[in-house]
Order: structure tokens, then sequence, then C-alpha cells
């Protein structure tokens, strides 16, 4: 019988019911999702702990990068290829590792929240796109399509809200409510960003080839390591999603 009624029963049931659609897989085969569920969080504005952790990732990212582009290393390669293979344009609307690598150098990362700078660290440490959100603002589980072009999604344009709508056949994440994140990986929405009150988030890897599980594994270690770090009594959860596990 499966757990819903504890805590932990029931982030296991929510990331159960998370989904990647076929179309997504016929794209991309080889692409993995790699959903993590954290419940206990504190939030707040960055601190010492999320500094050192955000000021170490981006040390690693400054030697991996070794003064090369992000496009020239093999993951933020295959990024590129996966979103002109939706008809997205990466030099304009960039995977959202490269956007970050691209600003390591020369100042570092802006210091945003103390959850986000640690997500943050391990998406340019590790090199992966890489999102948080907060799990208590979505309605159902996480979904990746491919858009049919009327889903909403709630963001801002000149310091106001605004809802647009993803091209059709874009690779979108979305909940029962609308679009979460557009782009496969490229911008987030509004209504379930993360915040210095959050205490659920769910936190997506994203890997292609040549990324290993094992690297994707280790990714997530890292970041299960610096959300404890911040918040020793969370409780975390994660699952592998790719074309052979469902």
């Amino acid at each position: 019988m499966q757990d819903t009624g504890t805590p932990a029963g029931q982030a296991a049931g929510w990331l159960a019911g998370a989904r990647v659609d076929p179309s997504v897989f016929a794209l991309r085969p080889d692409y993995r999702a790699m959903l993590m569920a954290a419940d206990g969080l504190r939030g707040g504005p960055s601190d010492e702990i999320s500094e050192r952790i955000l000021a170490n990732g981006e040390g690693t990212a400054r030697r991996l990068l070794a003064g090369q582009p992000p496009e020239q290393l093999p993951h933020p390669a295959a990024w590129r290829e996966a979103y002109r293979a939706f008809g997205a344009k990466p030099q304009r609307t960039r995977p959202s590792v490269e956007a970050l690598l691209r600003r390591v150098e020369p100042d570092g990362l802006p210091r945003i929240d103390r959850i986000t700078d640690v997500y943050n660290a391990v998406s340019i440490a590790h090199l992966l796109p890489l999102g948080g959100e907060d799990r208590a603002a979505y309605a159902g589980p996480p979904r990746l399509i491919r858009a049919g072009g009327a889903e909403p999604f709630d963001t801002t344009a000149g310091g106001e809200a605004v809802v647009e709508h993803p091209e059709t056949g874009e690779v979108v994440w979305c909940d029962e409510q609308g679009v979460t994140c557009r782009r496969w990986n490229w911008r987030q929405g509004t209504r379930t960003r993360i915040t210095d009150a959050t205490s659920s988030a769910v936190f997506i890897l994203d890997a292609l080839d040549p990324m290993t599980d094992d690297e994707l594994q280790a990714a997530a270690d890292a970041l299960t390591d610096g959300l404890l770090a911040l918040s020793p009594d969370a409780a975390v959860h994660r699952r592998l999603i790719g074309s052979s596990t469902g």
C-alpha cells in the first residue's frame, strides 16, 4: 500500500504524479529529469551559508570554463541543440545554465535568496540547467509537454504583471493551472517562484547526453547537501524520469 498520509509519503506521491510527455522524448530520447521535493526548508535572504556555497560554486565554474565560452562545453552545447530542435534560438533565449555561466565572470552571480543561491551554485558547478520553485504554489504535479499555444504563463514585462502564451510546439513545464517554465528551462513564471517565505520546494535538474546518470545523481547529491546545510531538518525526496524509466 502506498503511504500518502505522512509528509514523506505525500512528497513521494506528488513526485510519482510528475510526467514527461512522450513527444518530448521523441524530440530528445536522451533527456532525463531529476525531480526533487524538499520540505521543511528555511527560506530567507542570502546569508553566510548560502554565500559560502555559491562562492564555491563560482570557483568550480571558473575552473571548468577555463576562459571558454559556456556553449563550447559539451553539456551546455547539447542544450543549444535541444533548443534548436523545437524552434528556439539559443542565442536569444539561452538555456538557463548557459545564461548563469555567462554571469560568472567578472563579477559573479547576483545573490537572490538563500534557496535560489544554493541551487544556482549547483547548476554552475555541475554544468546543468536547474530550476527551483515553490511547491506550495503548484496546482498538481509538474508535467513537461510540447505546448499547444493557449496555455497561460504568468510573468512580468516592464515591471508589470502580464500573461503570455508559449509558442506551439514549445517545450514547457506546466501544472493544472498553466505554464510554470517556458522553453524547457529558460524562464520561470511568477506564480511558483521561490520567495523568502518558501518552506516547500521542487527542483528540476535537466540532463542530456553526454551527461551521465552518475553525474546527474552527483548534482542531486550536491543539491541535497546544500539544502541540508541551509535547513538541517529538511526532508528531501527525488525521482529520476527518463525515456526508459517512465
